[in-house]
């Protein structure tokens, strides 16, 4: 939560007018209250292009923070439309992958957590984490990548042990220095 006078609100504001990235919306109409658009992106002052879906994506996450794809799908609803989740990570994809980008960034899974959040990068880099299966069955596919993956070194680590101590039953006790059979 911010405290911010306002004061240091029309100053901010100022600034970005400046530098053209909002404009004053009610300039000559009147009003009582003095409203601004943002020129961010999709306006001609800009050069940044987006879809309705990125941009809602974008828009949910400067005002919530980092999201995972399940939590933008439901956010974005009065921004814009997803017909499935299969059309949200694609969004996202698209937003990690752009020639002008990347824009977002995948977050490493949170133990015990079914989804990886995604960040937008317009605060500074993060380290983004790959992919590590099927977008869809993410959650579940993840877990059985990594219990393979966990029971493969542990089933080798067994067969080195075996080998070691077939090794070791083979050697016979005159074979083992004095300072080793003591021990």
């Amino acid at each position: 939560m911010l405290e911010l006078t306002e004061g240091v609100v029309q100053q901010s504001v100022d600034t970005l007018m400046r530098k053209h990235m909002v404009s004053d919306k009610s300039a000559g109409y009147g009003g009582r209250v003095t409203k601004y658009k943002h020129r961010f992106c999709n306006t001609e002052f800009g050069s940044l292009k987006f879809s309705k879906q990125e941009l809602g994506i974008l828009c949910v996450m400067l005002l919530r923070g980092p999201q995972t794809p399940g939590e933008l799908r439901s956010r974005t609803n009065r921004l814009c439309e997803f017909a499935d989740a299969g059309e949200v990570e694609s969004a996202l994809k698209g937003l990690m992958e752009r020639a002008d980008g990347p824009f977002i960034a995948r977050l490493p899974r949170a133990a015990g957590a079914r989804e990886s959040r995604y960040a937008h990068l317009f605060s500074g880099i993060i380290e983004s984490v790959p992919e590590t299966a099927d977008p869809v069955d993410a959650a579940v596919a993840g877990i059985t990548v990594t219990l393979s993956q966990r029971l493969a070194l542990l089933e080798e680590k067994v067969a080195e042990m075996r080998a070691e101590l077939d090794a070791l039953k083979s050697v016979s006790p005159a074979q083992i220095p004095n300072s080793a059979a003591r021990d």
